[in-house]
């Protein structure tokens, strides 16, 4: 079908559609007013968009809301050391983790996280020479926390200056940088890292540790701000500019960060890699061995953007304009995206030891199952978007 505009929802003119339901549990058809129904109520492909940039700012916000949460953990922990407190900073940032993960697939179009002046690469890079920041096995004086004479006073404004200097792998701020601060490095089969928390006692540099430790949590709650306020309503904001664009330019972003996410940054990136390398260093979260949550939560974003929930927001998403122009087409999408994350929910923990082994090996299986799912869901995302009038990449070389 071509098109340069997406019209608004062809009608049906027989029978009530019958749809695979998401979490929003809406029944959804075409009706003859050339209007997408939701229970009966048009909905314009402008109220979709409207909606989406709804769910975008209530996830950043719970993001922010997290990750405030995990900094007062920080916090309590570095003013008082204890294996105790450190667990609980530990289980702080397990929990922020989950809404950020829903927030990538709202990249990959040039919004606010992955602009020109994103802070996407301050918030989420990896992987990380982890010997760039602190101590690892056979370097006792490595990274910038050991290195007083160059770095006398560790800051958040020298943090974020450090972050990918000299090479990518020289990852200095993000999820990741706490992560490594919270559990070091991995090296049981069974278990995550097991820092001790004499790094923040008793160890060398244990004040310069913890210095870095503060300052890079409190870099990523100033970035999540960020975010949330080039979101939320009735602002001079980036949601103001996306509320201007043509809704078929709108609907191509919003499908770009889901066609993106799943064959690029998860299917390629994220799962193929590590599956052929079989190499701890590729995996996503490795020192909490929480790469499991990265999958899942991932692909229960692009699911929330095609449903239009988020915890108790619900509304017209993605798939009402679908089922209205191509129902098979969008039956088949709802299926998959469904099916996704629930190959990602079966692969075996902790998926640093799943990605070894035989190819026939359970984890293996699970994981290059997960792949393929993905490479033909990113394909039903790409024949949709065509539908829609529009293309949408699916690789770093066709954005």
């Amino acid at each position: 079908m071509n098109r340069t505009t997406l019209p608004l929802i062809i009608a049906l003119a027989v029978a009530l559609l019958s749809c695979k339901q998401g979490e929003s549990g809406s029944s959804d058809q075409a009706g003859a007013n050339g209007k997408a129904l939701v229970n009966d109520q048009a909905v314009t492909e402008a109220e979709v968009v409207e909606h989406y940039t709804k769910l975008v700012s209530a996830t950043y916000t719970d993001a922010l809301a997290y990750a405030k949460t995990m900094q007062g953990a920080v916090n309590a922990f570095l003013a008082e050391p204890t294996a105790e407190l450190m667990q609980k900073a530990r289980d702080s940032w397990t929990a922020a983790r989950l809404p950020y993960l829903q927030t990538e697939v709202f990249r990959f179009y040039e919004g606010p996280i992955d602009d020109e002046d994103g802070p996407e690469g301050l918030l989420n890079a990896w992987p990380m020479d982890e010997a760039y920041i602190d101590y690892v096995e056979g370097n006792a004086g490595s990274g910038v926390v050991n290195n007083a004479a160059e770095f006398p006073n560790i800051d958040a404004a020298l943090i974020e200056s450090l972050n990918e200097k000299d090479g990518e792998a020289n990852i200095s701020c993000g999820y990741h940088a706490i992560e490594f601060l919270l559990w070091g490095q991995d090296f049981s089969a069974e278990g995550p890292g097991d820092r001790p928390f004499a790094d923040y006692t008793t160890a060398d540099n244990a004040d310069r540790r913890g210095d870095y430790l503060r300052a890079v949590t409190n870099l990523v709650v100033e970035k999540l701000e960020g975010l949330v306020a080039e979101w939320v309503p009735e602002k001079d904001n980036y949601r103001g500019e996306f509320l201007k664009l043509p809704t078929s330019k709108a609907l191509e972003k919003i499908m770009t960060g889901m066609s993106m996410l799943s064959g690029f940054e998860m299917a390629a990136e994220r799962l193929n890699v590590a599956y052929d390398t079989q190499a701890q260093e590729d995996e996503h979260s490795c020192f909490s061995d929480t790469t499991h949550n990265d999958m899942v939560y991932d692909l229960v974003g692009i699911h929330n953007v095609w449903t239009g929930s988020y915890k108790e927001l619900s509304g017209p998403g993605l798939q009402v304009l679908a089922q209205g122009l191509k129902p098979e087409l969008a039956g088949e999408l709802g299926s998959k995206i469904e099916d996704s994350v629930a190959a990602a929910k079966a692969i075996p923990v902790p998926f640093d030891q799943a990605i070894l082994g035989e190819d026939g090996a359970p984890g293996r299986k699970a994981i290059l199952h997960t792949i393929e799912t993905l490479e033909e869901q990113a394909e039903l995302l790409v024949a949709m978007a065509g539908e829609m009038g529009f293309g949408v990449p699916v690789s770093e070389e066709e954005g």
